[in-house]
């Protein structure tokens, strides 16, 4: 229990760290979030809890897959926020977001990656 409350403890704080950082610079923020901080607090934790080497590898190789998809909502986010408020836009970009993995996920099926 110990340990699980530790891991919540570490990733909350790159989360709060990050959301601190983006307060007082845009750019500084941006930059840190873009980092795979998630994937790799996510990837420690698996090495650390001894998962075995193609689970860790696995994790890393379907990361890459579904973080493309994801790229266009960073586009419309900021194009839709000062024409339709914050939420909707928020709602649009993850709309966007779901499409897009659908689609990418549907074609990259014709090369023999299943994302679904």
């Amino acid at each position: 229990m110990l340990w699980l409350l530790t891991k919540f403890a570490v990733s909350a704080a790159v989360i709060v760290a990050v959301s601190e950082i983006a307060k007082r610079s845009d750019k500084a923020g941006a930059l840190i979030a873009s980092l795979p901080l998630v994937t790799l607090l996510a990837l420690v934790w698996l090495h650390v809890e001894g998962q075995p080497q193609e689970k860790v590898a696995n994790h890393a190789w379907y990361t890459f897959w579904y973080v493309l998809p994801t790229l266009p909502m960073f586009l419309a986010f900021p194009f839709l926020l000062p024409r339709i408020g914050f939420w909707p836009s928020l709602l649009a970009s993850a709309l966007i977001t779901l499409a897009s993995f659908g689609a990418f996920a549907l074609g990259l099926r014709r090369f023999g990656i299943d994302l679904l």
